[in-house]
């Protein structure tokens, strides 16, 4: 009997890591080529749900060779979508639930975007320039944050705005996102880190 309450335990949840490789400051401009990293603390507590999918992307590897294509330094920056088309008309449908926020939206914390439906969180991720708590209402619930002076590195992340159309990064991909704005930051790759690389 105490085998079988045992085994019925709620599995304890755990932090784990995640070290983002980025090519920053005019990612695609041979006179100024900035490479860089930065590692995510994933605290599965604050967002189970959330918490488990990104970690099921990043082994995927679906962050790997993807762009900064939303950067607004007075809020957030924004990634997330697949430079491979066949992908992102995949990725898109696979959504998660919504769930409670336990953590406000601060600065150097990492939240899914969604839009206003609900349980719409699938690939898009930001990470808050400035506090942004006004977003907790709205059901945008953080998972993890940017640790040490990993924050140093996304800030030199290429500012593009909003110019890039979403729609068109779907559609084409990171041929579309490098012909029309060669200057964006890219991820080179993501990754959980081990505990003996901690």
């Amino acid at each position: 009997l105490l085998a079988l309450f045992i085994a019925f335990l709620p599995v304890a949840l755990a932090d784990f890591r995640v070290k983002f490789d980025v090519i920053t400051t005019d990612g695609y401009s041979s006179q100024n080529i900035e490479s860089g990293s930065f590692v995510l603390r994933v605290h599965e507590d604050w967002a189970p749900i959330g918490a488990a999918h990104f970690k099921k992307l990043v082994l995927k590897g679906h962050y790997d060779d993807t762009r900064f294509f939303r950067v607004i330094p007075s809020f957030m920056v924004q990634f997330g979508l697949s430079g491979d088309p066949a992908v992102s008309a995949v990725a898109s449908k696979d959504t998660i639930m919504d769930e409670p926020v336990k953590v406000s939206n601060k600065p150097g914390y990492i939240t899914f975007a969604k839009t206003g439906a609900p349980n719409s969180r699938s690939t898009q991720l930001f990470i808050n320039y400035v506090d942004n708590g006004r977003l907790d209402g709205m059901g945008f619930a953080p998972f993890g944050e940017v640790e040490g002076d990993g924050m140093a590195v996304v800030k030199k992340i290429h500012n593009c705005g909003e110019k890039p159309n979403q729609a068109a990064i779907q559609s084409r991909g990171n041929e579309y996102l490098d012909e029309s704005f060669p200057k964006l930051s890219k991820i080179v790759s993501a990754r959980i880190l081990e505990e003996s690389e901690l």
